[in-house]
């Protein structure tokens, strides 16, 4: 499989041009124990939206791993591309060898496909976010499941600026979706979501599927200085305490507007937090029955993938994501900005 990213024209959808993340052409590799040619390289899928600079014509994103051997050099990396016809600028990877795709969950008599090094499985799922600095220097940031924020200076070449970990990373963990940015500091939500995923170098022969949340691993938001990495403030996820299948994980993507944070959890929760010093201001459980305005059976269940919508006075959010440990949902629920 082969990645890309395209530019469309807004009005009739032409594409003006299409690039690929991996450049180069896949060879065969190796076959596997049902005698299948394997092939690679392969991957480095795109799960974000792109950053776009226009400032200097150049559109950003984070790429994914590697799904076959060998993996290339632009899996898990920052990738810059000329806004206008698509050529590749530059690439800086933060994971190299990281080749995984979903068979490495499988039982053992269904991996045929997975390649040799099993992982880490440390994707970018988060959108590299533009900042100016104080000093006159931008940074790329973006939060990647290996538990590392990392920075790196889009003008030049993507050199490493900072990298901080904020978790222990896993393939389902560390910064599983976007991150945000009010103008003032990064904030950042910590996954987690099991602390060794299955089917990676690192973890359990066991089922990614079957694969049970911990009432104790994970969670908390972060608050970091764009200019350094350094973390300012952390609030950690309040706990599970000993509610049977409860993940403190926060993987959901991140809202910031003036003064408060919004983060989402698997535990069904919606939180906001002051931005100045982290403090919970209010949390709502969403996983529970609703009465809907359609008349449609609603329940709520775990905040994962997008992250809060918030506009004309009011936050919307879906509640309801059925993946690994998550609870199932099917409401699009909408808030005042005080959580009522």
């Amino acid at each position: 499989m082969l990645c890309s990213i395209s530019a469309l024209n807004a009005a009739t959808g032409e594409v003006r041009w299409k690039s690929y993340t991996i450049p180069d052409e896949a060879k065969p590799v190796r076959k596997n124990a049902q005698g299948v040619q394997l092939w690679g390289p392969s991957g480095a899928g795109v799960w974000s939206s792109p950053a776009v600079d226009t400032k200097r014509g150049v559109v950003y994103i984070t790429t994914g791993d590697a799904y076959s051997d060998p993996a290339g050099s632009t899996s898990d990396a920052f990738m810059a591309f000329d806004i206008k016809t698509g050529k590749l600028l530059w690439t800086r990877q933060v994971t190299s060898g990281d080749a995984f795709n979903v068979a490495c969950g499988l039982p053992e008599a269904f991996r045929v496909n997975c390649p040799e090094g099993k992982g880490p499985d440390h994707d970018f799922g988060s959108s590299p976010i533009l900042v100016d600095l104080p000093n006159g220097r931008r940074a790329l940031i973006a939060g990647q499941k290996s538990g590392v924020v990392h920075a790196v200076d889009p003008d030049r070449g993507g050199e490493i600026l900072w990298q901080t970990r904020v978790g222990k990373g896993s393939a389902l963990g560390g910064v599983q979706w976007g991150s945000s940015y009010d103008g003032r500091r990064v904030y950042v939500a910590l996954s987690d979501v099991i602390p060794e995923t299955s089917g990676t170098a690192a973890g359990p022969s066991v089922t990614i599927g079957q694969t049970p949340p911990s009432n104790n691993t994970g969670g908390g938001l972060f608050a970091l200085d764009p200019a350094s990495g350094q973390i300012v403030w952390t609030t950690p996820h309040p706990g599970c305490g000993d509610k049977p299948g409860c993940s403190p994980a926060q993987s959901a993507a991140v809202t910031a507007i003036p003064g408060i944070v919004f983060s989402g959890g698997i535990d069904g929760h919606l939180r906001a937090y002051s931005s100045d010093k982290g403090a919970i201001v209010w949390d709502v459980d969403t996983a529970q029955p609703y009465k809907t305005v359609n008349g449609v059976t609603g329940n709520g269940g775990s905040l994962d993938g997008p992250g809060p919508v918030v506009v004309g006075g009011m936050v919307f959010v879906n509640s309801g994501y059925a993946f690994v440990s998550g609870k199932p949902g099917n409401v699009l629920l909408a808030f005042s900005v005080d959580g009522r």
